[in-house]
């Protein structure tokens, strides 16, 4: 199959890139500048340039595939105007991914956060939230997936709160450049409350396994660690960067403090069995004893 992939150069779409070109599939990659073009190019993707924004290069690049995984997202969301401008980038183009593949029955896989589920860990049949700071996304992701019904084979993969690979990624990354930042390993709350995590090379393996059978609008789930204790997170890191471990205010990770806060864990037992996806990688714990001091 020969896939269009954006965001190609990020943690979990350069591991999927890899894990498609491995798996006998070739790849047409979205890159907006030459460094990601060279990068690409060096792993065995041909390149298609321009950015999220360019609508038209979109859908040439849709055009010219057998199917499409959709993973960019903006870079700059560390307030709430830049966080919805990104997810507003990221909602257009889906629209323009899905409209151009509408009655051919190619698959397009997008990404979406997994839902939290106050009491229980989420699970594939949740849905996702369409409110709060995060809720256009859960908005685009649900109009992609009603575009089964016209001829499109449209899936979801959920993504944990961490995806990590050698210690980086994800909200535990997020922690640890707080806590280099501030000079504490610092966690909301009493720090009993559970984030999800999987491997991003895990994570490449499902996507795949989605793209090549999944049924059209159907959502995935990308957990290997159904829930880690903020505070266990904390206190990795805190011991790898020779840090202090303490609570701090939530407000201090500005827009994420609320979703920092929420005792959040997943499932992914409806995609192990029905895909045959079983992740091999290590534990987000054990992957941040990568971290550098």
């Amino acid at each position: 199959m020969h896939v269009f992939v954006t965001g190609g150069t990020g943690t979990i779409g350069s591991a999927v890139v890899t894990e498609l070109l491995g798996n006998g599939h070739t790849v047409l990659a979205l890159a907006r500048s030459d460094g990601s073009a060279q990068v690409l190019e060096s792993a065995g993707a041909k390149v298609l340039r321009g950015d999220l924004a360019d609508l038209d290069v979109l859908r040439s690049g849709a055009a010219q595939s057998d199917g499409v995984i959709s993973l960019a997202f903006g870079r700059d969301y560390g307030s709430p105007d830049a966080l919805a401008q990104a997810i507003a980038e990221e909602s257009s183009a889906l629209t323009a991914l899905g409209q151009e593949l509408i009655g051919s029955d190619r698959p397009i896989v997008t990404v979406s956060g997994t839902p939290w589920v106050p009491g229980r860990a989420s699970t594939e049949a949740d849905p996702l939230p369409t409110d709060g700071p995060v809720g256009g996304r859960g908005r685009s992701v649900t109009a992609l997936l009603d575009l089964a019904s016209r001829g499109l084979r449209s899936m979801a993969v959920r993504m944990p709160r961490t995806v990590h690979n050698e210690g980086q990624g994800g909200f535990a990354g997020l922690l640890a450049d707080a806590a280099r930042r501030t000079g504490v390993a610092g966690y909301p709350g009493d720090g009993t409350q559970r984030w999800p995590a999987v491997h991003a090379l895990d994570a490449a393996v499902l996507f795949r396994l989605v793209l090549e059978s999944a049924p059209a609008g159907t959502a995935w789930h990308a957990v290997a660690d159904e829930g880690d204790a903020v505070r266990d997170i904390a206190t990795v890191i805190g011991r790898r960067l020779g840090l202090p471990v303490e609570e701090v205010p939530q407000e201090s990770f500005g827009p994420f403090g609320p979703i920092f806060a929420m005792d959040q864990p997943a499932s992914s037992a409806r995609t192990r069995d029905a895909l045959g996806w079983q992740p091999t990688r290590p534990s987000l714990l054990k992957d941040l004893e990568n971290i550098q001091p």
